[in-house]
């Protein structure tokens, strides 16, 4: 599959990983630190060894799985043990791992004596399709996603679908949640193919490279979201709230992709409230994703934390709730501020689903 160019660096896409082995050579790094989680740890990291067989100098530092540890409590004891190992500006770290090695790894290894290279290999299909992609590196800071970070490019990104074998269902469904959203805000021909193809057919490849053309055809344009690129958060103002709630308060937290599925139904509804988006574009995408995503309610008693949270959102300006809402299915604008009655109207339109 043809790799693609972004800001400096290339998407690789091969299950090989032989241009992974192939960077590292030609980089002389002084040193190669490989951030893992558990899971990636027990079941990525012997896929990465066995494709790179002459890679056999390396230290490896493991962080617990999950959202609620990404966190500046984590990366201390990233950069701590970066120390210990006598990391020098010259080294490479390689992140292996979901969106939350490769946000938090790319955010350590890009502030770390003010910044040494970091690749990213993607181990799960939300990370190959977004969090890998694009420049943004980042933690949360209590239940607010990513809202400490940097815009910093890596030198390369690795995607193989390997790694896809080692997720259930669960995890390729929430990452199918963001293939869903580029073909909402860029391609209709896209969003028509994800309610055919199945997250675990081998179409899944060929979706994985065209979802990474379009988040990289939009942030080419606007690499630090000063405009377009602002597109990319359709779902993310309402679905982030529900994805920091969620992580507090629930035993069995919510996925990104799951907490975004919600979002986007609900910004649906906003975008046909206040920006074109007719009442059959609004009803294709709530059939969607109740089809895909097993809806969960949304208790009124947590709107008041729900909009606390979007009010907290880095995407607001001059304390109004910003958001990208779409005009048509294919075809997204942003900047756009909504009322809180409207919001808490189409957190009232969600949980109707759930009833009906």
């Amino acid at each position: 599959m043809k790799n693609i160019e972004s800001i400096g660096y290339a998407v690789f896409f091969e299950n090989s990983l032989a241009a992974l082995q192939q960077f590292i050579d030609a980089g002389s790094y002084s040193q190669v630190i490989i951030l893992v989680d558990r899971n990636t740890n027990d079941h990525c990291l012997p896929v990465l060894q066995a494709a790179l067989p002459d890679l056999v100098d390396y230290d490896v530092i493991e962080v617990d799985p999950g959202e609620e540890n990404k966190n500046i409590d984590f990366c201390i004891g990233v950069w701590n043990t970066m120390l210990d190992f006598g990391v020098d500006r010259k080294a490479l770290m390689i992140n292996l791992g979901g969106g939350v090695v490769t946000d938090m790894g790319g955010f350590a290894a890009s502030t770390f004596k003010r910044g040494i290279d970091f690749v990213q290999v993607p181990t799960t299909l939300l990370a190959q399709v977004d969090a890998s992609v694009g420049g943004k590196t980042g933690i949360d800071l209590g239940n607010l996603k990513n809202i400490i970070g940097t815009f910093t490019q890596p030198q390369a990104v690795f995607v193989s679908a390997e790694f896809l074998k080692t997720l259930d269902g669960r995890q390729l469904r929430s990452g199918f949640a963001e293939v869903i959203k580029h073909g909402l805000i860029f391609d209709r021909d896209l969003f028509a193919l994800t309610k055919t193809v199945d997250e675990q057919q081998d179409a899944l490849d060929a979706i994985v490279h065209r979802s990474v053309e379009i988040k990289n055809a939009v942030i080419t344009q606007d690499p630090t979201e000063k405009g377009v690129r602002k597109i990319l958060n359709f779902g993310h103002t309402i679905g982030h709230a529900v994805e920091g709630y969620s992580l507090e308060h629930d035993e069995n937290p919510l996925l990104h992709g799951e907490a975004i599925a919600v979002g986007m139904i609900c910004e649906a509804y906003l975008s046909h409230k206040v920006n074109g988006l007719t009442a059959e574009g609004l009803q294709e995408i709530t059939d969607l994703f109740i089809a895909k995503y097993e809806p969960v309610a949304l208790a009124p008693a947590s709107y008041p934390d729900l909009i606390a949270l979007m009010r907290n959102d880095k995407k607001n300006e001059q304390n109004k709730v910003g958001f990208a809402l779409l005009s048509e299915i294919g075809k997204c604008d942003f900047d756009l501020y909504v009322s809180e009655d409207l919001i808490l109207e189409s957190l009232d339109y969600y949980n109707s689903l759930l009833q009906s």
